[in-house]
């Protein structure tokens, strides 16, 4: 008896991992939270001013960023600022030595390993740019090991939760105006445009804004509803 009891705990557990891994969006009945507000440039010379705040629970539903779903439209808008047409195998044009394979076919823990032996250049990798304090954050908040892939679901996965840093639930729930919750996106993601076109790291290390004022808003409104 006893071992079976423990058999079932150890699958009960395993199914469990495995839905968080291959989770992404909330599901329609999730109570909004708020996650802890981080720019995506924080600890990096080019530093955002989010306050913290509680993390939420970040419960999803199996797909990737490239469906129906406005928040798969939000984050092919962000991407087209950010990768271009690298997309999730994107890395920083300023990287002098780029990893050995592409970040889609390594672990995270391959990544961590080549920020390491590459000291003193840009580190921004994947479809959503991050740098490595932030994808350690974003990782550690998701539980995702160093054994885990850098696929296309895992870097929408952590790109959801600075979604959530942005303010994404209260967007969505009505509690954040659409231009605010375009700011807080600005403030993570250099290659986004404040109204005035510019970025909000503009001249910080190099960084400007990729896409217009106009096709910014113009992206939003569509994904929105006007």
């Amino acid at each position: 008896m006893v071992r079976i009891w423990l058999v079932s705990i150890m699958v009960c557990s395993a199914q469990a991992a495995s839905a968080e891994l291959s989770s992404l969006f909330p599901r329609a009945t999730a109570a909004p939270e708020i996650a802890t507000r981080a720019s995506l440039f924080a600890s990096d010379p080019q530093i955002g001013f989010f306050a913290p705040r509680p993390e939420p629970s970040l419960e999803v539903a199996p797909k990737v960023g490239t469906g129906s779903d406005p928040v798969d439209h939000l984050l092919s808008l962000i991407a087209r600022a950010e990768a271009g047409s690298a997309g999730y195998d994107a890395v920083q044009h300023g990287a002098r030595v780029k990893p050995a394979h592409r970040p889609t076919d390594m672990t995270l823990g391959e990544i961590y390993q080549w920020i390491a032996d590459t000291p003193g250049q840009p580190h921004a990798i994947g479809r959503y740019q991050f740098i490595p304090s932030t994808l350690r954050r974003v990782a550690d908040v998701r539980g995702f090991g160093p054994e885990t892939p850098f696929t296309a679901g895992v870097q929408d996965a952590l790109a959801l939760v600075l979604l959530e840093d942005a303010g994404l639930s209260r967007f969505q729930a009505g509690e954040l105006s659409r231009r605010r919750f375009m700011h807080n996106l600005a403030q993570i993601w250099a290659g986004l445009p404040l109204p005035n076109g510019r970025s909000y790291y503009e001249g910080h290390a190099g960084n400007s804004a990729t896409m217009t004022w106009a096709t910014f808003d113009g992206g939003m409104a569509r994904i929105w509803g006007g």
